[in-house]
């Protein structure tokens, strides 16, 4: 019976540490998806600015 009750225990201690991981992966995909959004947005911002930009007479 003890090896039961032990068989069990490693199962609520496995889906907790499953849970915690899947946490983390989502938390770094999210980190991830901001900074990709950050860059996405800066490269958007600058090809605006080149299209805009009023050539200098010199050049």
């Amino acid at each position: 019976m003890d090896f039961c009750t032990n068989s069990q225990k490693w199962s609520e201690r496995k889906k907790f540490f499953q849970a915690k991981k899947l946490n983390f992966l989502i938390s770094v995909k999210e980190s991830y998806e901001r900074k990709l959004a950050a860059i996405t947005a800066s490269i958007a911002k600058l090809e605006e600015q080149m299209k805009t930009s009023i050539p200098d007479p010199e050049s």
